[in-house]
């Protein structure tokens, strides 16, 4: 599946800058990650230069009927497409030319890269991707399509997931044989980061006129006491600052929101949550609509 841009008017406004302070201290990011410009991309000669990566399986074989819906449409758009597979360490070099592509253009429309599960040593491209340039916030919008029917009518929830840390910080090595240490990295200052996002995203995109806003915390705070327990306070901390936009929230253990979402998935308005079960709610939420084909998503 390629993950697209949601809307023009979505997009917009999930990418469009604020002007809000997002961390504190503002020096505990920046010691330790690089940062990268969240400005629009620029136009030259009319044209926007957009990086196109196929990836592997599905996404290769559709990339020729995505150009030509972009061509239909007289969009003004240049290529640059790199056959980066995630198949293969050996196309490292390929990779870092496609890296550079997507820092220079600051858009880019990516297919799966497969991540083999049997080859120790190989990273997963995707991941990488998500570091090397912060991409930090996944924004997943399942809602309901008419004229396809499923069992819920009346779905309509963003998913906004931590990208960079948590499980996925890939920090796990094997202490003795048959012993393994993996560690799930979580730190207030990106925590606090992608909450805000969500927070800003449910202001920005007010998908719900006529009912209130609200923002769901996903955490399993109840057993990972110390990792989860830092982003389910730094929530409540920050919700506590949106307290005057009318914004409601509430939190939620994994487990249960995995039920909920399959028997009263109406009650979801904006979802927050660390990068493991962001990753394993936005499949849940493509089922309730139809499957991942239809679920429109973008990483910013």
């Amino acid at each position: 599946m390629l993950r697209s841009a949601v809307t023009s008017a979505t997009r917009s406004s999930v990418l469009r800058p604020t002007t809000t302070q997002v961390l504190r201290p503002a020096t505990t990011l920046a010691a330790y990650y690089p940062k990268v410009s969240r400005r629009l991309p620029t136009k030259y000669g009319g044209v926007y230069t957009v990086t196109l990566i196929p990836g592997d399986g599905i996404g290769a074989e559709i990339t020729d009927s995505v150009k030509e819906i972009f061509e239909h449409v007289n969009a003004p758009i240049e290529w640059e497409q790199y056959d980066v597979s995630g198949l293969s360490s050996a196309g490292e070099s390929l990779f870092k030319e496609a890296m550079e592509s997507l820092k220079r253009n600051r858009v880019g429309l990516k297919g799966i890269l497969y991540t083999p599960i049997d080859r120790s040593g190989h990273n997963s491209w995707n991941v990488a991707m998500r570091q090397q340039l912060d991409i930090y916030a996944s924004v997943v919008l399942c809602k309901s399509i008419r004229g396809f029917p499923t069992r819920h009518n009346n779905v309509d929830f963003a998913i906004i997931r931590e990208n960079t840390e948590g499980e996925y910080a890939g920090l796990e090595h094997q202490s003795y044989p048959g012993v393994v240490e993996s560690l799930k990295v979580t730190t207030r200052a990106k925590s606090e980061r992608i909450i805000r996002f969500a927070f800003d995203f449910a202001l920005k995109n007010d998908r719900k006129a006529s009912r209130e806003l609200k923002v769901t915390c996903v955490h399993k705070a109840n057993i990972m006491k110390l990792g989860d327990g830092l982003f389910l306070n730094t929530f409540r901390q920050v919700a506590e600052e949106y307290k005057s936009s009318g914004i409601q929230f509430n939190d939620m253990i994994v487990d249960n929101t995995s039920m909920q979402l399959v028997a009263k998935p109406g009650q979801f308005d904006v979802m927050v949550m660390p990068n493991l079960y962001g990753a394993i709610v936005s499949n849940i939420g493509a089922a309730l609509v139809g499957g991942p084909g239809i679920v429109p998503g973008c990483n910013v």
